[in-house]
């Protein structure tokens, strides 16, 4: 079913990954997809590369509607004009916006397992000029449109980062302000009947974290063998988050959710959505999840662990280390 026919999306950052997934996800739905990101075509030899030549050809193929567009989110001006094109297209509709633009992959995983004091500071920009302040500006613009006409969502792709600590400080501290973005946006639009919302993936299978986990495992075997990473152990892939959030989209009642953290995984349960290979992944607070993680020779039978969730005050109490009153 296509709940979102003659509904109007944009997500940013687009040319592979979550980014990508989520754009074909609300395409299959049936929405108008607008995608961005700052390659138009592939020129590049590098495996993990993408382009939104790419993501347009993939949307073509389910039969979907696909508008690229280059923009680099780190140039305002460049904002601007993609938010006045959408409203001069489509008479001045746009229904969902997913921030998703990220820059930092790299800069994370050329940091990986290194103190903050050993980066470069550059890393904290790296990490959160795309990634958190691009999110904010993209906000901007899409609230300036949906406010006028008392409808629409915004979703901000963030982390179980935001939680507890992953990978290192600045990204850390960039996911946790993307929730708080996400949340606060939400005070200010709920009077206009705007949704926001923090969006959690799992552990999702990109290109480049597919590659990043291959070259940990090469590298440190012995350490990475019974892990999650290395056997890729109930990974999502990026389709998962773009099927969840075109759910997601058709609630008839989104602002009962609106300022909260909305998790992938349990988002799916709640829907009835399977990933691309038919599987549905559990949520990373599930002891479905949990208790394979811990004890690995129980991941070939994870369907007998009950799908029980850790409450979320619970979490709060023994992951959330700081801050701390």
């Amino acid at each position: 079913m296509k709940h979102l026919e003659d509904k109007v999306a944009l997500v940013t950052g687009a040319t592979r990954g979550i980014g990508r997934g989520i754009a074909i996800g609300l395409a299959e739905a049936g929405a108008t997809v607008y995608v961005t990101g700052r390659s138009l075509n592939n020129s590049s030899s590098n495996a993990v590369s993408g382009s939104l030549s790419e993501t347009q050809s993939a949307i073509d193929e389910i039969g979907g509607v696909c508008i690229p567009v280059q923009v680099d989110h780190s140039d305002d001006e460049q904002v601007r004009l993609l938010f006045e094109r959408i409203q001069d297209e489509q008479d001045g509709q746009l229904d969902l916006l997913v921030n998703n633009a990220y820059s930092g992959v790299q800069a994370v995983k050329d940091a990986f397992g290194q103190p903050f004091w050993d980066c470069e500071p550059s890393i904290w920009d790296a990490s959160n000029n795309v990634g958190l302040r691009s999110h904010y500006i993209a906000s901007v613009f899409a609230a300036r449109i949906m406010t006028k006409h008392k409808s629409g969502l915004i979703c901000t792709i963030s982390s179980w980062a935001g939680m507890s600590y992953i990978f290192n400080a600045a990204y850390g501290v960039g996911k946790a302000a993307c929730d708080r973005l996400a949340a606060d946006m939400a005070v200010e639009l709920k009077p206009y009947n705007v949704a926001s919302v923090s969006i959690w993936p799992g552990i999702v299978g990109t290109e480049l974290f597919d590659s990043f986990a291959s070259e940990t495992n090469q590298t440190n075997a012995t350490e990475q063998k019974n892990s999650f990473i290395s056997d890729r152990y109930n990974w999502e892939t990026p389709l998962f988050t773009g099927r969840a959030i075109a759910a997601l989209a058709c609630e008839s009642n989104i602002m009962r959710h609106t300022g909260r953290v909305q998790i992938v995984a349990e988002l799916a349960d709640k829907y009835g959505i399977v990933d691309e290979n038919g599987d549905r992944p559990a949520s990373l607070r599930s002891l479905r999840f949990l208790l394979p993680t811990a004890l690995p020779l129980l991941r070939n039978y994870s369907w007998l662990i009950p799908d029980i969730k850790i409450p979320w005050s619970l979490l709060l109490l023994n992951a959330l280390s700081s801050p701390k009153i």
